[in-house]
């Protein structure tokens, strides 16, 4: 605890023997993510120098690593209770190539970006060395943009837009100033950068700053919230919802394009919710749980969830009982 009550720790791999430093690491991120190393990569030195502050309900951490691949699969997520929106803010002009469930294809996160990432959902990201800032923020902070914070998930902001290198400034002066302000100010300084990140996505989404971004936001807060809510009837489709809500075919369109279209984002609300269920309700077989979440046959729910995660619906479930205290298995 620092003497502004701040809650500070301090994590660096370099006094450890050079074949302990990267699983020093994966064992200070094991609760959250996966590291993805190769054999030789283990062997070799990993540098790792990270500062994290707690700061009420906010989460930062300035770090620097050498260049790794880290993941948050769905069987972490499905095992775990990390939830919220994280920003990594980079600090550094090097780029890096990151690949969600939306797409299952790797784009470029440019250098002096920020990206971010649902907890509550896949992700892959390979980061090359540099220093980058993370900021954990609850999913109610983001709440008054996106009625649906996962909305967020793998989206960046441009680095070349002046709002993007304010928050990069802004973050980087936090960081190196935590020390010397009083708790309040810090408290208030994270707040007004989550304030300031939060409208840069919305109008980098077309969901804010004008009556027309407005109206958008309003159809795509209606279209998500009517996808949730007949998650598990089986003729549940993009038609559908256009047909059921008079929307726009073009704008929904548009406003699910990032996500890989409404018809990806029915998919993957579908294998979400059925994940959670293969853990939480181990005894019902899985093509019940396929079932009612809309598949309609064990097949093609085995099928999907596969070509999503990488692992079938049997698999994860094994993955899961590896975990399991012995009186519980």
């Amino acid at each position: 605890m620092l003497a502004n009550g701040i809650a500070y720790s301090r994590f660096d791999a370099a006094g450890l023997p050079p074949r302990q430093q990267l699983l020093a690491y994966w064992e200070q991120l094991g609760h959250i993510i996966e590291i993805v190393p190769s054999r030789e990569q283990v062997r070799q030195p990993f540098i790792c120098v990270n500062d994290r502050y707690d700061i009420g309900e906010f989460r930062m951490s300035d770090t620097y690593t050498d260049q790794v691949v880290i993941e948050r699969t769905i069987a972490r997520i499905s095992r775990d209770t990390a939830r919220g929106i994280g920003f990594t803010i980079f600090l550094d002009d090097q780029s890096h190539s990151a690949m969600t469930h939306a797409t299952r294809r790797e784009y470029i996160v440019s250098g002096g970006s920020v990206f971010a990432t649902d907890l509550d959902q896949p992700i892959r990201l390979l980061r090359h060395a540099c220093r980058y800032i993370t900021l954990v923020v609850p999913r109610d902070r983001l709440a008054h943009i996106f009625a649906d914070p996962g909305a967020i998930h793998g989206r960046m902001l441009d680095p070349n837009r002046p709002g993007t290198r304010l928050i990069v400034h802004r973050a980087r002066t936090l960081v190196e100033n935590f020390r010397h302000m009083l708790f309040e100010d810090a408290r208030r300084g994270v707040a007004d950068l989550v304030q300031l990140i939060a409208d840069a996505f919305g109008e980098e989404a077309g969901l804010s700053g004008s009556t027309r971004a407005v109206y958008r936001a309003l159809m795509f807060e209606s279209a998500r919230r009517h996808v949730r809510a007949n998650l598990q009837e089986g003729g549940l489709s993009p038609e559908s919802v256009i047909e059921s809500l008079g929307l726009p075919r073009s704008t929904i369109y548009r406003l699910f394009e990032h996500e890989g279209g409404l018809g990806a984002y029915i998919r993957h609300l579908r294998l979400r919710a059925a994940a959670d269920d293969l853990i939480r309700f181990p005894q019902v077989p899985v093509k019940d749980i396929g079932y009612s979440v809309g598949f309609k046959s064990a097949s093609d729910f085995t099928r999907a969830f596969r070509r999503a995660y990488e692992i079938t619906p049997q698999e994860m479930r094994l993955n899961d009982y590896q975990y399991l205290h012995p009186e519980r298995r």
